[in-house]
């Protein structure tokens, strides 16, 4: 579900704004400081000034590929000082609410500036279609409302 929410802002997010791009994690070897890594780093992170992190509930928390990927890359160019929105994916009540917590306090820590508007999406399987259409219409003015703000931030 979460690749189907990130598809969603990223295609809502091109129809506002240029220069817009997807990376999802599934299969990228960021576990350890490679030459994959690198060519993520230099083509992603490195020239983005903002990110969207879509972040699936794992443990009460996010996954670790994602902390994985954040402590392998070269904090001070990728990270610094850049924007930051947050959106929580779970199929419980919570929306990942403790995940988006733990991730705002290390992204303060890495001096980013982490957008107010974070969204938790709560049972995701009641929101979101197979295909990926959203099913009510209070959870896509919530999403067009965060993606709107983030864009003037």
């Amino acid at each position: 579900m979460t690749l189907r929410v990130a598809n969603l802002y990223y295609s809502l997010m091109s129809g506002k704004t240029e220069n817009v791009h997807l990376l999802s994690l599934e299969d990228k070897h960021v576990w350890e400081k490679g030459e994959e890594m690198n060519q993520l780093q230099q083509q992603y992170l490195i020239p983005s000034e903002k990110f969207v992190f879509i972040m699936p509930e794992y443990n009460g928390s996010f996954p670790g590929i994602l902390k994985a990927m954040i402590d392998n890359s070269d904090i001070r160019n990728s990270w610094w000082y850049k924007k930051v929105l947050l959106v929580g994916v779970a199929d419980g009540r919570g929306g990942n609410l403790r995940g988006i917590e733990h991730m705002t306090n290390i992204l303060h820590y890495m001096r980013m500036n982490v957008h107010y508007n974070k969204l938790p999406l709560s049972r995701i399987n009641d929101e979101m279609d197979a295909e990926g259409n959203l099913l009510k219409a209070g959870t896509a003015q919530a999403i067009e409302q965060q993606i709107d703000e983030f864009i003037k931030y």
